[in-house]
């Protein structure tokens, strides 16, 4: 059995992020080098000053040499994704099939904190949580753009008199039948939005809440290595493999909020004319940062919980009216289809080898596995911290299974409206949009426009609050060697950093700053896919001994 120490500081060592908590963590294990306290603070030594000294020059040389960061950002992202795409691809399968095995194997009855764990939140509350940090912008920004991509692209069919010609060997898009072509564009899109990336997410995740409360842990990325590494996770290996979530974390979180800044600027300015310049992206970013900052300062309770559950019950709004005052028959039949293609295509879709379509998988999926697995830091520690008292098995229907459901219809309705305006109008606005426009120029052509269009910019802020805010707590706590409860300065520290290099990479990337981000997303998620695929060893070898346990 893994050996427990003994919790030494019982004063912040709760779990289960309420008061008297019932199964403590110990925050005060042998990790490397003492805390250092200058300030009050309270951090980890190694994983908090290599991880904030790094940033810091990493920012710093960005802004001073920003011609040759701009150059090697524009070489980064296509060198990684073209080099190691069957790489992402085939992880991101492992990754599925093994949430799938936990589903249905005995595994699935083990109970996060136990055998008489209680859950800490509602279903409703957890699911709100989980999905607003795993997803919210993403959605907001490619619901409309990605299934318009795919359908205009040799994936689904390029448009022609008459229909579409379909380039895609793989895929059986009939020549000169949109519907076929729409299709098949709603399938690559429910690809990249369903089963894969909320496999990625529940992967991390429960392993952290699996050794957290069923070992007493820190609720830090070391300790899903215990039964791999043993003792060693206290010292360089941990701190190595700790710093490389912070990283991936930070620049994963920096893409998000890169996106969400081009589209909300792109919004703001198409109803108002507010500019999209430099200026205005520096002040967008600071003012969400400092959203972001009071809700840091409130917690996972007083200010994550309920700007989620608020910016849930938002986007569940603005789904309903585009379905009820949309093309609501074609909304539902572009659902159903597109997720009957989803299930037909995956294995095609799948493959990292005898590809035709090398934009599809070098583009989009090597870079959107790369995106996922470097947020799922981020993500995968904060479903931990309010996942505690669910078993394995509702952990994986509730984490990966529900998500995929609402990710599709999130997908016909956005996405299945703008391909409806093109099949009837071929000169439809929303066809020749910029990706960041698609969103409001396919609301600009239903009722109530301009609500919608301001409707869909908050949700795109409030999404970038949560994202910011969340992220500054699951970075900090790794960086305070599992603490839930490190001093506010700390949390301020990285909740500002965060905007500052999504600012950074931002106006260094100019015309093309949205590479950028997706380069340096790319990089930090490449080593951490072989922490992912370890991760996965380890978590099965600690069910299988909490069975064991289990059963006598």
């Amino acid at each position: 059995m893994m050996s427990e120490r003994e919790v030494t500081n019982a004063e912040d060592s709760t779990i289960g992020y309420q008061e008297n908590a019932p199964h403590p963590i110990d925050t005060d294990f042998e990790l490397g080098q003492d805390n250092i306290n200058p300030f009050g603070l309270d951090i980890h030594n190694p994983v908090f000053l290599v991880s904030g000294l790094s940033i810091v020059a990493f920012v710093l040389i960005t802004l001073m040499f920003q011609a040759q960061a701009t150059e090697f950002f524009g070489w980064l992202r296509p060198f990684l994704t073209s080099t190691f795409d069957w790489f992402f691809l085939g992880a991101a399968n492992l990754f599925v099939l093994f949430c799938l095995m936990l589903l249905v194997s005995p595994l699935g009855s083990v109970r996060l904190g136990g055998s008489d764990a209680k859950p800490d939140y509602s279903y409703a509350g957890w699911f709100a949580m989980l999905f607003a940090a795993g997803m919210g912008i993403g959605l907001m920004f490619f619901g409309v753009s990605e299934p318009m991509s795919h359908f205009a692209s040799s994936l689904g069919g390029t448009a022609v008199e008459g229909g579409v010609r379909s380039d895609w060997a793989p895929l059986d898009a009939a020549a000169g039948d949109a519907i076929a072509a729409r299709n098949l564009g709603m399938a690559a899109t429910i690809f990249h939005w369903a089963l894969h990336p909320w496999a990625i997410y529940a992967v991390l995740a429960l392993a952290l809440a699996f050794f957290t409360y069923n070992r007493g842990l820190p609720l830090t990325l070391r300790s899903a290595f215990y039964p791999i590494l043993g003792e060693r996770i206290w010292g360089w290996w941990g701190h190595l493999i700790d710093i490389t979530a912070v990283f991936a974390t930070l620049f994963g979180l920096a893409t998000s909020l890169g996106f969400g800044t081009e589209q909300a600027l792109a919004g703001l300015n198409y109803l108002f004319g507010w500019g999209t310049g430099n200026v205005a992206k520096v002040v967008l970013i600071s003012a969400i940062t400092a959203l972001a900052l009071i809700s840091v300062l409130r917690g996972l309770d007083g200010g994550v919980k309920i700007l989620s559950e608020i910016n849930i019950g938002l986007a569940g709004l603005l789904l309903l009216f585009i379905i009820v005052v949309g093309p609501t028959a074609t909304i539902f039949e572009t659902t159903f289809a597109g997720g009957a293609a989803y299930v037909k295509e995956l294995i095609p879709l799948s493959m990292p080898f005898g590809r035709e379509d090398a934009n599809f998988s070098q583009g989009w999926t090597a870079f959107y596995w790369a995106w996922w697995i470097s947020w799922s830091p981020f993500v995968g520690m904060f479903i931990a911290r309010v996942s505690r008292g669910r078993t394995v098995r509702e952990f994986v229907i509730c984490v990966l299974i529900i998500p995929t459901f609402v990710c599709v219809l999130w997908m016909g309705a956005f996405g299945g409206t703008a391909i409806a305006q093109v099949v009837a109008d071929a000169t439809a606005p929303v066809k020749d949009a910029a990706l960041e426009l698609k969103l409001f120029v396919m609301l600009a052509s239903l009722p109530l426009s301009t609500i919608t269009s301001v409707l869909g910019i908050i949700l795109v802020l409030v999404f970038f609050v949560t994202s910011s805010d969340s992220g500054s707590l699951v970075i900090d706590t790794i960086t305070a060697g599992g603490k839930t409860d490190a001093p506010a300065a700390q949390r301020v520290f990285w909740c500002t950093f965060e905007g500052i290099v999504a600012a950074t990479l931002l106006l260094v990337g100019g015309s093309e700053a949205l590479n950028a981000l997706q380069a340096m997303a790319v990089s930090t998620g490449f080593p951490f896919t072989i922490v992912l695929l370890a991760l996965c060893v380890s978590l099965f070898i600690g069910l299988r001994q909490s069975l064991r346990e289990q059963r006598g």
